[in-house]
């Protein structure tokens, strides 16, 4: 009715406020005009995951059988191991850089380095850049944040409460829960929504944290709303025009559930009634139209922690293209040619009959008798040139498909035909795999490192007492354990990691030292060479470190070792053969 209708759109009225719809529908209308690139993603996930064509846009082809090739899997496959490999090829993966010498002292390199470090092995932070690594081979765009967590539990008999982790955590957010304006200069000054699926129970737990008491008043109000929602018919709310998408249905059936949808947005906040803006802003929506919290976002650097990278950079958007992403259309093919050879191969074994004339009713097989009156039964033959071509095509796309995707082949340990010298297949592979060296380092530079600094920076603003970190020490190769305070690690600078820079560098300075040393310069320049400084290089170069087999002079104490024992032996040999064996004496036999 129409009054019903009336009533509960003053309801719902005094439930929302503007700059809450106002993000709801900034939400849907950013996210409807990247519908044509989701539907991209859609198709990439369906072609790697895939186990037949079944699944995929290859099923419509007319052919009997189904096999699809995964080698866009194994591309995927490829390029994940080799980017991890390259981001963290040892545990010296992180370094400080500071601005000024007193940001730049022993102390604070070592108090900030292993602060960080420590986190990261805590919070599983390689296994949240290994899926962000995923979703820069997928999606071609890969995001996250940073938050400051407190992780733990109360003991149900003793009462008693246990920190599990408390620090900076690194988030992986994927592709499809952010909005943002993709025509801005870059990600940074884009204002950006997060999207998040919570249930009830989640954010009352969060409401009993001091920081978040916030959220009883606004479930309170929503469970008030909720409950005289059941007043009203299922024709009355959609006679008010509301509606919900994104898997919850209709409206009536999302706020009936137990699931809230929390809208983030991040950035500067024009109010138009007001003329004002607003900068540097977080803005928590529920339900895409209530202001839960309204804040001045959370950092020291006035700037939000939340970053994002593209594979492929386009012209005028920030989303990203991916490696696979203008592979799929060969995919299809190289599906499309092996279930038509297969086809064609059944056709071989089993070809079409021919009847001619009168032939009785047969069943075709082995030692099957045909009688046949007035006529003829043949075979329909084909040749295998088809096939074979079939296969050859089949090798050339997927040749060509690591090369487009930037994976090296010396990766995949193929090595290009010609016999070459040691020097001259080390340039090749430089060569070769210069796409993928600069595709990780783009990883590192615009994603891995705002990240570990948003770490640093959360935990500079959130660290209130001290906290007990390992590290190790590099002159006596001993672990030890130093309290770390919000001073230790205060300082102007920034923390770089160092592992895709460091990898493409690796192998390159190991085969140019080795020609140096063995040559005539060589010889020249050893007086004026560490040995301690050359031994620690093949250390990391070689990646040693977890086997301790280098240390200083481990070698010459070793050595001494040695023929201290052998020493002993021969000493306790000659004793043992100076003394002469039982029942013998030192008198003259008699004569």
């Amino acid at each position: 009715m129409s009054g019903n209708v009336a009533v509960l759109k003053a309801a719902y009225g005094e439930y929302t406020d503007d700059i809450g719809q106002n993000i709801g529908m900034m939400w849907m209308d950013w996210d409807a005009k990247r519908q044509p690139k989701k539907a991209e993603w859609r198709e990439l996930t369906e072609y790697i995951f895939a186990t037949d064509t079944t699944t995929t846009s290859a099923g419509a082809l007319p052919w009997k059988n189904s096999t699809t090739l995964p080698k866009l899997c194994q591309l995927r496959d490829n390029l994940h191991a080799n980017y991890i490999s390259a981001l963290f090829p040892n545990d010296n993966w992180l370094e400080w850089v500071g601005q000024d010498l007193s940001d730049s002292t022993q102390a604070k390199k070592k108090a900030i380095t292993a602060y960080i470090q420590n986190k990261c092995n805590e919070s599983g932070f390689k296994e949240t850049v290994s899926r962000a690594v995923l979703d820069y081979i997928d999606y071609g765009n890969a995001m996250g944040n940073v938050e400051y967590v407190i992780d733990g539990f109360t003991d149900e008999f003793t009462g008693e409460y246990t920190t599990t982790y408390e620090g900076p955590m690194l988030r992986r957010n994927s592709p499809y829960d952010y909005v943002f304006n993709p025509t801005a200069t870059d990600f940074t000054s884009s204002p950006i929504i997060k999207r998040e699926i919570k249930t009830i129970g989640e954010l009352e737990l969060l409401a009993q944290q001091p920081d978040y008491a916030f959220w009883n008043d606004v479930l309170r109000d929503r469970k008030e709303f909720t409950r005289n929602l059941g007043a009203y018919t299922t024709s009355d709310i959609e006679k008010m025009g509301q509606y919900m998408d994104d898997g919850f249905g209709d409206w009536y059936s999302y706020f009936r559930g137990s699931f809230v949808e929390v809208l983030t947005f991040t950035g500067d906040w024009y109010d138009q009634e007001a003329g004002v803006t607003h900068k540097s802003r977080e803005i928590t929506v529920i339900d895409r139209c209530r202001v839960v919290e309204d804040r001045q976002i959370p950092s020291w650097l006035g700037k939000k922690h939340h970053f994002h990278t593209g594979w492929r950079k386009r012209p005028d958007n920030i989303y990203g293209m991916g490696p696979l992403d203008n592979l799929v259309g060969m995919q299809y093919r190289i599906d499309h040619l092996e279930n038509l050879k297969a086809d064609a191969m059944d056709l071989i074994v089993h070809p079409p009959l021919v009847v001619k004339g009168d032939v009785e009713p047969f069943q075709w097989g082995p030692n099957a008798l045909i009688q046949v009156l007035d006529g003829d039964i043949g075979e329909l033959g084909l040749g295998l040139q088809g096939v074979a071509t079939a296969d050859n095509q089949i090798a050339m796309l997927e040749a060509k498909m690591e090369e487009f995707a930037g994976a090296p082949k010396q990766a995949m340990g193929i090595r290009t035909p010609g016999e070459k010298t040691a020097f001259e297949v080390q340039a090749l592979e430089n060569a070769a795999g210069r796409i993928f060296q600069e595709k990780i380092t783009q990883f590192e530079v615009e994603w891995l490192e705002p990240a570990l600094n948003g770490m640093l920076e959360c935990a500079r603003r959130n660290l209130d007492v001290s906290d007990v970190v390992r590290v190790m020490d590099d002159d006596i190769g001993v672990e030890e354990f130093i309290s770390v305070t919000k001073e230790d690690i205060t300082a102007r600078g920034r923390l770089r990691p160092m592992g895709a820079r460091h990898f493409g560098q690796q192998a390159q300075t190991m085969q140019n030292l080795n020609q140096l040393l063995n040559g005539p310069m060589g010889q020249m320049v050893t007086p004026h060479i560490s040995r301690k400084q050359l031994a620690k290089l093949i250390e990391d170069s070689l990646q040693l470190e977890q086997y301790k087999i280098i240390r200083p002079n481990v070698g010459v104490v070793e050595d001494a070792e040695t023929q201290q024992l052998a020493q002993q032996g021969q000493q306790q040999t000659m004793t043992e053969a100076a003394v002469p064996p039982p029942g013998m004496t030192d008198a003259p036999p008699m004569g």
